[in-house]
């Protein structure tokens, strides 16, 4: 029985080929898209759970508000680790990560330039499932300055040498370390990747007691069942006990009286949430990781697609009713009943999903490597082939098949046998309602896709264009001249001198892209006030960046050492209470010999040093020139320059490449995450408005085919080509129309919560509904119009010498 209803499904899809091509175009991309998008969101969710304590695993973090400050940073305190596992019962071990920078590798007189480094813990290895290939693991790391380093560093190093005993040495620390151990490369799906561990034990920094700076990832792992909300509410008087005797020490207060007006605490985040729900700084985070908002979007995106596809699926059914409904009521008059036809109908809709499942295996293939490099992931086809990808995708072509199917199956099986021998169906009626509101349906997902499309586009250009307070274009960085010792000084003269460098500075610090971090403790007539960023430069930084000095000078060698003065923005003046009236006053920072006086000789125009996503820091400049450059070239082609430096740079160090980047792109690569976003938004809003004006083009040519005839009278009685295709139109273009209302108020509500993640940002403008509309009804006129048209130009006597 069953094998009839397939062979007879067959011959029905056979015989409406055109039918056919439109429902499986659709699906296939439906269901491409929900392949693509299902691979996508597991990857993403499935960070860190590699670990076999995944679910037992949460990390310490540091939140407070100080003085207006909003602090979240995911790095506490040296002790809290140690503190909270001999305080907390439900805490069965503690482990903590420290991120080294800069570290330049060298062995048996060969160098390896930058390499990945962290300090961690002797029982990092118990907490986290890193697999240890050679060495042993429960003493890999029980001795000082013993490292354990990835399978393909080892690879890269010692070849098919055995690297354990042997010694590396990290040359810009002159530190010895000793391998012990060879781990396997950490999961693409980890939130933190290095290719050295080093032991904690050698690391003067682990052996702090102060729980007034934070440098350390600090991770716990909770007995079973342990609520995070249990555990969090014991960390206040933990914090209180140890951080009170010292804060009065550091600034000034009590404990007791700094809580008052401010706030601070450490919190717990489970370690499967890290990669998706982190809103910390930027410099205090190991890796930019994903955001669970875009899994959402794309998710819904998906999903929407495949029930648009599949309301193409039911629409086309349904309309083609009338041609199908004397093979229905001939077979109710043979004996057929009602459950026998909705198996026939159900089983054409299965075969119509699997043929288009096969097809839209084919389109992911071909789009992976795409996707891929243009989401950032590194997902193969042969994913697709794992046990719960398969059940997946089988039971998606399941749900296809009656979610398609089941509409027109109960539809077409209820025809009454003598109306339908008599063809008494128009397509008229209830089943037209249906079938309109579908239609408003698939439209509102294009319409607001396309809304959502244009506010991404917008958002982006205002980013591109915006006056960030200096003038990133033409901006070469070069971040490693202090590598070049002696030479540093003779190199930058070669610089200086080329005709095609408009300026140069001296500084590490840049405002976009990788940069050099400070942090001090500000305070004024002895109390403290807050945290603020400090930039160390030289006299030719704001010149050079294009800033704006607003009061003041400048840094000048003409006034000798100005290691006490410094330079603020707007925003540290405002913050200081200074308002227009800061030069030549004073206020103190905190060092290592205590708090130090600083004069203001300068007040600077804000500008953007951190993303568009914050609102602008206060910020202190002073004279302390080191680590790199930054040139102002006086042409947009720079890469002879960079030519010159790279034969310049070798001359003097050859160990290693010289290490550079354009500013505008390093701007850039800080919104990469939102224009990828805004990419693959696009790429699923064509998509999405291909399938849904696939149904469309259907619909129009089944009502073209039931008025043949009276599309024939009226050309007879003189219509015109126009007035058919207005004929024709009108009804789909009105229903496209009505999608508007509800589009545009749930896309306008849906995008303004995504741009309040921006401190700057576009307001949704009117003009960008309107374009939205023109689009997507020129897109609709122009998939009916294009068929209208065709049926509009037949000749008459086609339709009419039957009659």
């Amino acid at each position: 029985m069953i094998k009839n209803y397939l062979k007879t499904g067959w011959r029905n899809i056979i015989k409406n080929k055109g039918t056919f091509a439109v429902n499986i175009t659709g699906l296939a991309l439906g269901i491409a898209s929900c392949i693509m998008i299902m691979l996508y969101v597991s990857d993403e969710l499935s960070y860190d759970r590699f670990n076999e304590k995944a679910d037992e695993i949460v990390r310490v973090v540091f939140r407070a508000n100080v003085n207006g400050e909003e602090m979240k940073e995911a790095v506490v305190m040296a002790p809290v680790a140690q503190t909270l596992k001999n305080d907390l019962p439900e805490v069965i071990d503690a482990t903590r990560l420290a991120k080294s920078f800069n570290n330049r590798l060298e062995y048996n007189g060969s160098y390896y330039g930058q390499s990945s480094l962290a300090y961690v813990d002797p029982n990092f290895f118990n907490v986290f499932t890193l697999p240890i290939i050679q060495g042993e693991q429960k003493t890999s790391l029980d001795k000082p300055n013993s490292v354990v380093i990835s399978e393909s560093l080892a690879k890269s190093i010692f070849g098919n040498t055995d690297p354990v005993g042997k010694t590396i040495t990290v040359t810009n620390r002159d530190e010895q370390l000793n391998v012990s151990g060879v781990m396997k490369d950490m999961p693409k799906n980890s939130h933190f990747h290095f290719d050295l561990l080093v032991s904690t034990l050698g690391y003067e920094q682990a052996q702090k007691t102060t729980w007034m700076e934070s440098d350390f990832f600090t991770y716990l792992v909770l007995k079973k069942g342990t609520a995070i909300n249990t555990v969090e509410t014991k960390l206040p008087a933990i914090t209180k006990k140890c951080m009170g005797p010292q804060m009065m020490g550091a600034i000034g207060k009590s404990y007791e009286d700094f809580q008052k007006d401010n706030s601070l605490g450490l919190f717990l985040q489970p370690l499967t949430d890290i990669h998706l729900h982190s809103d910390f700084s930027d410099s205090t985070t190991l890796e930019q990781g994903g955001d669970i908002k875009y899994v959402y979007i794309f998710s819904a995106v998906a999903l929407f697609m495949l029930i648009i596809a599949c309301i193409n699926f039911m629409n086309l059914a349904t309309a083609s009713a009338s041609k199908r409904s004397k093979e229905v009521g001939i077979r109710k008059v043979l004996g057929s009943n009602k459950k026998q036809l909705i198996y026939q109908f159900l089983a054409e809709a299965f075969i119509s999903t699997l043929l288009a499942t096969f097809l839209a295996i084919a389109l992911f293939s071909i789009a992976l490597p795409f996707f891929n490099q243009l989401a950032g992931k590194e997902i193969e086809f042969s994913s697709l082939l794992k046990p719960v990808y398969v059940l997946s995708l089988l039971g998606l072509i399941i749900l296809i098949t009656f979610l398609a199917g089941s509409y027109p199956a109960f539809y077409l099986s209820s025809f009454n046998p003598l109306n339908a021998l008599k063809s008494k169906f128009s397509g008229s009626g209830k089943n037209s309602g249906i079938r309109s509101g579908l239609v408003i349906f698939q439209f509102v997902i294009s319409a607001g896709l396309i809304l959502a499309t244009l506010v991404v586009r917008e958002q982006m250009n205002y980013i591109q264009n915006k006056d960030i307070g200096y003038e990133k274009n033409q901006l070469l960085v070069v971040r490693n001249t202090y590598l070049l010792k002696n030479n540093e000084d003779n190199f930058l003269d070669k610089i200086e001198n080329d005709p095609r460098i408009a300026n140069m500075t001296h500084s590490a610090f840049v405002p976009a892209g990788e940069s050099d971090n400070e942090v001090g403790g500000i305070f004024l007539n002895g109390e403290f006030q807050r945290r603020m960023f400090f930039y160390n430069i030289d006299e030719n930084y704001i010149p050079t960046m294009g800033m704006e000095l607003l009061q003041g000078r400048n840094f000048s060698e003409e006034f000798g050492d100005e290691s006490d003065k410094v330079i603020i923005n707007e925003k540290a003046a405002e913050i200081l209470g200074l308002g227009k009236n800061a030069l030549g006053k004073t206020f103190q920072r905190d060092t290592n010999e205590g708090l130090r006086d600083i004069t203001i000789i300068g007040v600077i125009k804000d500008f953007n040093f951190r993303s568009l996503h914050q609102e602008i820091e206060p910020l202190i400049l002073k004279k302390n020139p080191y680590g790199g450059v930054i040139i102002r070239s006086k042409t947009a082609d720079m890469s002879g320059i960079i030519k010159n430096l790279n034969e310049d740079w070798n001359n003097y160090y050859p160990k290693e490449a010289l290490n550079y980047s354009v500013l505008d792109d390093s701007f850039n690569h800080t919104y990469l995450k939102e224009r990828k976003m805004g990419t693959i938004l696009t790429l699923f809003t064509i998509l999405t408005i291909i399938v849904a004006c696939l149904g469309l083009f259907g619909l129009v040519t089944f009502t073209a085919e039931q008025r043949f005839k009276e599309i024939g009278i009226r050309k007879v009685l003189g219509s015109s080509v126009s007035q058919i295709v207005t004929l024709l139109s009108k009804d789909f273009l009105k229903l496209v129309g009505i999608s508007f209302l509800i589009a545009f108020p749930l896309s306008y509500y849906l995008m303004n919560k995504w741009l309040q993640d921006f401190a700057y940002r576009i307001e949704i403008q009117w003009w960008l509904f309107l374009l939205a509309a023109i689009i997507t009804m020129g897109i609709a006129f122009l998939t009916i119009g294009i068929k209208s048209f065709k049926a509009a130009s037949m000749n008459p006597i086609k339709s009419l010498k039957t009659e």
